[in-house]
């Protein structure tokens, strides 16, 4: 455990490495706990690097076996060695070769950072510097190498061994071993190297490329499991075809690899041409996984895959450029599920992803520009600011310039920049260039911490029958020039679209908001308007309009943009819950002007779109309420909670029969198969929405059909969403359906995940004495991050009002497992505790016992570097990073 401060990285001091490896020869040879790594390293100073620098290699947990310069041995006092480099004084000047053999211990690697053992698999993870706990190396991602490996292991512990790039050579290696050698022909730094060996299914298929090359694919999963894996084979295949039709992007090698391993500290990782995943991301049956496991399967299978251009083959430079493969890849992904899904419905839930992830990220003491200017740890900034509002920037850039001058863009990008590793300059540079535009304005995005305040006025003049409206965008704490907000914008009238209305300086609805205040005007406006603002939500701004109910409930009644449509009844239920939240006798009636929207919503187009309906009926979530509150006001959870099932009581009462009707007319009919596709899932979508406010309207009929739907349930979503209305009524018949649950998927891991997570998640004073039992469970285990982040990570994201107990029994809760994870996987215990960074927002005294569990942990006197840099940070004055 490292103790000391940890040295600050600052973007500004970025030097080009000093020394280059071109070549990596590696021989691995797996053992449970003394793995042999011999790496051969064809290494030249850097023609830009500092002449005659001392070489330093990064290495940790290694133990030094050998260590030879063109092949002559070294003796110890010849180099230099550390717990975290190791040093040779004064190499050769010219090229040489170092060849470093190691010894680690792969069982004993609790981190699951390097290479470690999961269910008695070997894998890898070296994303952001885990090759160091392999070798010693240059581990940084402008050193890009081409590597070969020899990977040899006991033939019955690990039949299969996988490498990057393409089958080389296996055989026998004598004594019940065997042996794989794997090439990859592309260069590539060292965090997107893997290797696999193991004891493991496959499932099979091809694709056949643009160019007319034949890929054989492979997913590889625990034994007993490859039926499962069909739907991310599937997946698999459908990415490689849309990236080639959106994109342009063929496949350049003749395998393609998934691995779906049971202990990961995140999603998936994007290693070249072996992918490796977290099991939840490819396991997927009608039994035992949701709607929603399905549409994250396709989603994170596509993002890995894509990544094979947004971050192999196009690399980023530094750290700091993390943004140009992750927020560009995310933004990939989102297009390849609008597409293939419904787009609407997906473009509403990246921003409900956005608004409760990222917009709090920004407003807290964890606040960071989308390409930070320093870090400590960079594990802590794989965060929503980089990948979500990362991609956001790219979808702001592609609707300044237009659809077709954005591929043109991205094809220069990749043909200029392949096989480099690029910075954000060069990523802008590619579109300044098909555009002859200056992006310099632009480029502020990437530089600004914070979410934009964008405040309107409107007004209209009947006479000259123009509509004005003026902007103002402000972004406190920061200094500098306005940054360029794209406004995709329209007008509403009584009886809908205002489309004769013109406005000359928004081409195709299209305002370019480039000054710290502007006006619009729109001409040839018939009557008063209702403006429809940042259509789709073009960009990820707070918006500060005065629209009363009524205009808002005009836009969910005519405006031709879903996404507005949706924002406007979420407007509402913002405002009625935030008055209620603030009041001690809220006057239900208030509400009815919405609940009489959402009925005529629901007999119109209900059945035609049910996935979007679903979407209509849903509140703003406990934190989106918060979040909102929180910009200039104190916070009270439990005020929040108990205004928004006001009103969720209030919807289900008022529009019961409705919701009846609805459920019946979704049902499936008897013997329907099983589909994952969009429109089955919008229909089990709608359905369970449709429970859900029953049963808040009247438990006792909740309760019953809840019951029902759990018994009589042909997959999981239907199941789980039965199970999820009844826990949150207390009585013997939850207990007895979480107990069945339990027995009945007792042997799917990830099943069980979905139950400890619904556990965590009740809303009740007893349910940390619930989790205190879950955590004695047979089936929990610390060393398993899907299973610690389904009970503690559910319970300190999703459970606002017991996470923020007043007495701090909440805090202290997640405070014992961030220190009890700290002293076996750091990087898990660091991402737990980000849960306290709207910790400021809170009423004073929750603020009290917050600060004071934060100190808590800042007392300790050994902490890992992850978790010291995010308490550090969190305890804070708000400063922007």
């Amino acid at each position: 455990m490292r103790t000391e401060t940890p040295t600050m990285i600052r973007l500004e001091d970025y030097r080009p490495s000093d020394y280059l490896i071109d070549r990596v020869e590696l021989d691995v040879r797996l053992h449970s706990r003394e793995t042999r790594i011999t790496a051969t390293l064809a290494m030249r100073p850097n023609p830009v690097g500092r002449a005659g620098a001392p070489l330093v290699l990064d290495g940790e947990d290694l133990t030094l076996v050998s260590l030879a310069l063109d092949g002559q041995p070294l003796c110890p006092d010849a180099y230099g060695l550390n717990a975290t480099s190791l040093t040779l004084p004064n190499p050769p000047s010219e090229s040489f070769t170092l060849r470093i053999e190691t010894q680690v211990n792969p069982t004993a690697n609790t981190r699951l950072m390097g290479l470690y053992r999961s269910n008695g698999v070997y894998c890898t993870q070296c994303e952001a510097d885990g090759f160091r706990r392999i070798t010693y190396f240059l581990d940084r991602p402008d050193v890009m190498a081409v590597y070969t490996t020899r990977i040899e292991a006991d033939l019955d512990e690990a039949p299969v061994l996988l490498g990057n790039g393409n089958p080389a050579d296996s055989g026998p290696a004598g004594d019940g071993r065997h042996y794989a050698i794997w090439h990859d022909p592309h260069p590539k730094p060292a965090y997107l190297f893997a290797l696999v060996g193991g004891r493991l299914d496959r499932v099979s298929g091809s694709f056949t490329t643009m160019e007319g090359r034949t890929v054989d694919l492979g997913i590889y999963v625990e034994p007993g499991q490859a039926a499962r894996a069909e739907y991310a084979l599937d997946a698999v295949i459908r990415s490689m075809a849309w990236d080639e039709q959106a994109f342009g992007r063929a496949y350049d090698l003749d395998v393609f690899n998934v691995v779906a391993v049971s202990d990961f500290n995140m999603g998936a990782m994007e290693n070249k041409g072996l992918n490796i995943f977290n099991d939840k991301f490819v396991l997927a049956s009608p039994e035992t996984a949701t709607d929603a496991d399905y549409a994250n399967i396709e989603a994170i299978i596509a993002h890995e895959y894509f990544h094979n251009w947004s971050g192999n083959r196009v690399t980023c430079r530094d750290w700091f450029q993390l943004c140009l493969k992750e927020g560009l890849t995310v933004f990939r992904d989102q297009e390849f599920s609008s597409d293939t899904r419904s787009r609407a419905v997906h473009r509403i839930s990246e921003v409900r992803t956005l608004r409760a992830r990222q917009f709090p990220e920004d407003a807290g003491p964890l606040a960071h520009p989308v390409r930070p200017n320093q870090y400590a740890e960079i594990n802590n900034f794989y965060t929503a600011t980089v990948y979500e509002k990362g991609a956001e920037i790219v979808r702001m850039l592609r609707t300044l310039i237009g659809g077709q001058a954005f591929r043109t863009g991205m094809d220069r990008y990749f043909a200029t920049c392949d096989g480099t590793a690029a910075t954000v300059e060069d990523f802008l540079a590619a579109f300044e260039a098909v555009t002859s535009r200056d992006l310099s304005a632009f480029a502020r995005w990437y530089e600004r911490p914070g979410t934009p305040t964008v405040s309107i006025t409107g007004d209209y003049d009947p006479e000259a029958k123009t509509y004005r409206i003026n902007f103002r965008q402000s972004l406190p704490g920061t200094e500098g020039p306005p940054l360029v907000i794209p406004v995709v914008l329209g007008l509403v009238g009584p009886e809908g679209a205002m489309d004769e209305a013109r406005a000359e300086r928004a081409p195709g609805g299209v305002f370019a908001l480039e000054q710290e205040t502007d006006t619009l005007t729109f001409s040839n406006v018939a009557a008063a308007p209702v403006p429809s603002l940042f259509r789709g939500f073009s960009a990820p701004v707070r918006v500060a309009f005065e629209a009363t109910d009524a205009q808002h409930l005009l836009l969910l009644r005519h405006d031709t943009d879903p996404f507005n449509r949706w924002q406007a009844a979420q407007s509402v239920g913002m405002r009625l819950v935030i008055r209620w939240a603030g009041s001690d006798s809220p006057e239900a009636a208030e509400a009815d002007a919405l609940v009489e929207a959402l009925g005529a919503f629901l007999d119109a187009e209900a059945l035609r779109d049910p996935a979007f309906a679903a979407l209509i009926l849903s509140l703003p979530s406990e934190g989106d309420i918060a979040n909102e509150i929180g910009i200039g006001s104190a916070v009270d959870p439990d005020a929040i909670r108990m205004a928004r099932e006001t009103l969720r009581r209030r919807i289900g009462e008022r529009l019961s029969d409705r919701l009846a009707q609805l459920r019946g007319d979704l049902a499936d009919r008897p013997g329907t198969p099983f589909s994952p596709d969009a429109a089955s899932a919008g229909r089990r979508a709608l359905r369970n929405a449709a429970l859900d406010l029953i049963a808040v309207a009247d438990p006792i009929a909740g309760v019953d059909l809840a019951g029902e739907q759990i018994a009589t349930a042909t997959n999981m979503t239907d199941r789980l969403a039965g199970l999820g209305v009844l826990a949150l009524i207390a009585g013997p018949q939850r207990e007895a359906a979480l107990k069945d649950f339990a027995e009945r998927f007792r042997s799917e891991p990830l099943v069980l995940d979905k139950w400890f997570a619904i556990q965590a998640t009740i809303p009740e004073s007893g349910t940390l004495e619930r989790i205190a039992a879950l955590r004695q469970h047979p089936t929990f285990s610390n060393t398993n991050p899907n299973r610690v982040r389904a009970l503690i990570g559910s319970f300190s994201s999703g459970n606002p009002t017991q996470f923020n107990r007043a007495d701090g029994a909440g805090y202290a809760l997640v405070t014992d497992a961030v220190l009890a994870l700290d002293q076996s996987n750091p990087q898990l215990a660091a991402r737990l505790l980000t849960a306290f960074g709207s910790w400021r927002m809170l009423e004073p005294n929750r603020r009290s016992v917050a600060h004071k569990a934060l100190d808590r942990i800042r007392s300790q006197t050994e902490l890992s570097r992850d978790v010291s840099d995010i308490v550090t940070r969190t305890l804070a004055e708000m400063v922007n990073i």
